[in-house]
């Protein structure tokens, strides 16, 4: 059990971690939003054009981040020693609705590196703990220290009306916070002193809660779990969006020189040369001329307007732009932006013509490989997800079971109904069974038991149907049929 100070110290030093990773967190969300500042310009071109290309982002970064997460999809759960997913897991998991939150949750963790879960019980309905998928920018887990999975605190704090909120989990016991949430303008020493004192946490009133604060934790263990994406030994995770920004904004910059020299040098363009610097007249407060002073070159320049006279002054005309220069540029930074994230080339470019399946299957490969390896990553965590649902339930015997089981995914490939119908006959005739292909094909265990049960009604209703149903598929192609010893002896006595 922590002492309220041991608490407070707790919740002091996983702010200060969660404050330091908003950073990254709050660039890679507006990087996926398409909220792209224009970067890598000279100072000229800034100065001239940074607001005209305010707002525009050829985005690039969503698709990297959606491309796995579209094919990462829960279909179930199975525990060590079962030979079925579990029935009441699945139920949990669809009744809090997690077959879209999931997905969420996976795109969290590829955006900011990490995402989290949440499990705890619910006191109106033991059987049905509440599950929700967390986001970095609200929550924190510690770990022992030499450890990565042995959980020694967790941390969610968020902002609503006019106080934060902050819930520290710990093995036994949790802790409720607020503080006020204070506005932010220009204040005197003193006026700061009392502001830094009201912004200490407190614990929240157990009447306004309706529970005691702290409260026992009954589960035993940190309830919250965290799903690292491209987790590293000794560093912090990885996000797929960190490493593509550089690009992106290298990809920006291209199309903002290729729109301005498409508005400046896509006509043919004239210039004098020879003439005096134009000048115009000077106008005092009463609009008196009183001297002249030079154009500003620098301003006509840009405005592209021009009247020069002078008995020396020569034309001169140059070509238009080349634009397609711009455009090779920006397609081969796509293309290493698709090198460097394992995204297909026409998930990017969009350009096919006339692919066959296995070049289509052979283009992908590398997104696949990307797939399988965050449903290595994420099925760590969400087996400890399935465990702790069956501690909130109390059935520890399903949990214990549940640490050595296995999340079942769908098909991390794209194929062609023809194609997977063809590999999945194949696959039968060297023997393996309907239950094992049909969850090939991509349906939910639930989905299994339901066409296995439609099946089992199918033959009890038309037998002889199903008699002959069965015995050709047992045949063989190229197996004799079989014979009789009488016919067999009838024939060696002829």
């Amino acid at each position: 059990m922590a002492t309220l100070d041991q608490a407070l110290r707790l919740v002091a030093l996983m702010e200060s971690e969660l404050m330091r990773r908003r950073t990254d967190i709050d660039r890679n969300d507006s990087y996926y939003r398409g909220k792209h500042p224009l970067k890598f310009a000279s100072e000229e071109f800034a100065r001239f054009h940074g607001n005209r290309y305010r707002g525009f982002a050829d985005n690039w970064v969503g698709v990297v981040a959606d491309s796995p997460v579209e094919r990462l999809t829960v279909t179930g759960f199975q525990a060590a020693g079962e030979e079925r997913a579990d029935k009441d897991l699945w139920e949990v998991w669809q009744v809090n609705g997690l077959d879209v939150d999931s997905q969420l949750g996976f795109l969290g963790a590829v955006n900011s590196a990490r995402s989290f879960a949440l499990v705890w019980g619910d006191p109106d309905d033991p059987d049905m703990p509440v599950v929700t998928f967390e986001d970095a920018s609200q929550c924190i887990v510690i770990y022992e220290p030499g450890s990565r999975r042995r959980r020694r605190a967790a941390l969610k704090r968020w902002q609503d009306g006019s106080h934060d909120y902050a819930t520290l989990y710990l093995p036994d016991e949790l802790w409720k916070f607020r503080r006020p949430l204070l506005g932010q303008r220009e204040k005197s020493p003193q006026e700061s002193d009392i502001d830094d004192e009201l912004r200490r946490w407190s614990p929240r009133d157990e009447e306004e809660l309706g529970e005691p604060n702290p409260q026992p934790n009954p589960m035993g263990v940190v309830p919250m779990v965290e799903l690292p994406n491209k987790p590293m030994l000794v560093a912090d995770p990885i996000s797929d969006v960190s490493g593509v920004i550089a690009m992106q904004d290298a990809i920006n910059l291209l199309w903002a020189q290729m729109f301005t020299a498409s508005d400046y040098a896509s006509f043919p363009q004239r210039v004098v040369m020879g003439a005096e610097r134009p000048m115009i007249p000077k106008l005092n407060a009463a609009g008196e001329i009183v001297g002249k002073q030079p154009v500003d070159l620098e301003k006509f320049a840009v405005e592209r307007v021009l009247w020069i006279t002078g008995k020396d002054a020569k034309i001169a005309e140059w070509q238009a732009a080349n634009l397609a220069a711009y455009s090779q540029i920006i397609e081969v930074a796509v293309g290493h932006l698709a090198a460097q994230t394992r995204t297909p080339q026409h998930y990017l470019v969009g350009k096919m013509a006339n692919l066959s399946g296995d070049a289509l299957l052979a283009a992908e490969t590398g997104l696949v490989k990307r797939v399988e390896e965050k449903q290595l990553w994420f099925g760590q965590a969400l087996r400890e997800i399935a465990r702790l649902i069956f501690l909130a339930r109390g059935q520890d015997d399903k949990a214990a079971a549940m640490r050595a089981g296995a999340v079942l995914w769908a098909d991390a490939e794209s194929r062609s109904y023809a194609q997977l119908a063809d590999a999945l006959l194949k696959l039968k005739d060297i023997g393996f069974p309907f239950e094992w292909l049909a969850l090939k094909y991509g349906l939910t265990p639930t989905e299994v038991a339901n066409v296995v049960a439609m099946r089992a009604k199918e033959m009890e209703l038309d037998p002889v149907a199903a008699a002959a149903s069965l015995l050709s598929q047992r045949e063989q192609p190229g197996d004799e049929p079989a014979v009789d010893d009488e016919d067999a002896a009838s024939e060696d006595a002829a």
